[in-house]
């Protein structure tokens, strides 16, 4: 297994756009940037908080 080049790259952006259709493409890469933004911004906010002491839950012997 190599690298993934750009015959392969295009091919997947032609399977995409028959799939997809030419309408919703920007509708798609829009919200897909959008949950970027949003997944960065709380990583960001998280760094700039501390580490969070609350989410450790260490696992309870039975």
């Amino acid at each position: 297994m190599g690298k993934i080049g750009w015959t392969e790259i295009l091919v997947l952006l032609a399977v995409v756009l028959i799939f997809f259709g030419a309408k919703r493409l920007p509708e798609i890469a829009r919200s897909f940037g959008k949950s970027i933004q949003e997944f960065k911004k709380g990583f960001s906010e998280k760094d700039q908080n501390g580490p969070d002491k609350g989410s450790h839950n260490p696992p309870h012997n039975q």
